[in-house]
Parts: structure tokens; sequence; C-alpha cells
């Protein structure tokens, strides 16, 4: 297996510069046009000439905008003296704590809504169930066995039973 890998890294090296001239726009292929550098590195790949010349003198390298270095270790270490003062952790980050103060305010509002709506229908239950205590079985309060309850005939959502699982 060892005896193969030279050949398998030249073949790597072989199409990772071939791919990498066929994406490079036109305007930063330097020196030839890009149909002869892909043919210098298709006919010269095996030998690795044309890779290794397209990799060192075929494509126009330049540094990232606004300079700092090649690696990303150099950049962030040139950008900016106290890298600290431009970020924040949640808890001392002053708008991220009054956003959660205009949220937990906002879900307050909806619990004390929740809450009085849930209060509102214990009272309505409340006052149905005394009705009904107080009327008896009368004929327009009962059950009249076809499944409906009350004058009206139809069942409220309070009255249905849950669905089975």
């Amino acid at each position: 297996m060892l005896r193969y890998l030279p050949f398998l890294l030249v073949l790597a090296l072989w199409i990772y510069a071939f791919i990498d001239c066929l994406n490079t726009p036109e305007s930063q292929v330097r020196g030839l046009p890009k149909v002869v550098w892909v043919l210098i590195i298709l006919f010269f790949g095996e030998v690795l000439i044309g890779p290794v010349a397209w990799l060192v003198a075929g494509k126009e390298r330049h540094r990232v905008a606004g300079g700092g270095g090649s690696t990303p270790s150099e950049w962030h270490r040139n950008h900016g003296a106290n890298p600290r003062a431009t970020w924040v952790a949640p808890d001392d980050n002053p708008e991220f704590l009054r956003s959660l103060r205009e949220e937990n305010k906002k879900d307050e509002a909806l619990l004390k809504d929740w809450e009085a709506d849930l209060r509102r229908r214990e009272e309505e239950l409340r006052r149905r169930e005394s009705g009904a205590a107080e009327g008896g079985t009368g004929a327009g309060d009962s059950d009249g066995g076809d499944g409906t309850h009350g004058k009206s005939g139809r069942k409220g959502p309070e009255d249905t039973p849950p669905a089975a699982s």
C-alpha cells in the first residue's frame, strides 16, 4: 500500500491544480492565457512541472483586503489592539439584557392574560354547575339522551370529552 502513496500524491496535486485552474477567473490568471495553463497542467502533470508551475506562477495570489496577514492567526493578531473591546459577553451586554427584560415583560403580560382567561372560564363553569345543581333534574338542563346539553341543544368545547389516545 505504501508504494502507491507517491503516485496518489502526484495524482491529487494534479487534480487540485487542474480544478483550481478551471475555477480561477481569467482576470486572476498570470503570464499565459488560461487555456494554455490548462494544457500545461494536463501534459506535464505526471512529472509535477505543470501543477507546481500553476501554483507558483499561474495564479494571482493577493492578501486579504485590509492587509493583516496571510494566516487567520496573523489576521486576528493584527486587527485591533484590544480584540475584547469589540466583543462583549452576553451577560455584560446592555442591549442583550434590555432585550431580555422586554421579552420578560411580554411573557408576563401574556401569562396575566392567560390567568385572567382561566379565571373567567372557571367562574363560568362554576356558574353552570351551580345552575344545574339548583335547577335539579329538570327537562331543560339535563341530557336528553341524544348527547346534547342545555336548552340550546349544542355541546360547547368544555362539554366534550377528551379524545381517546
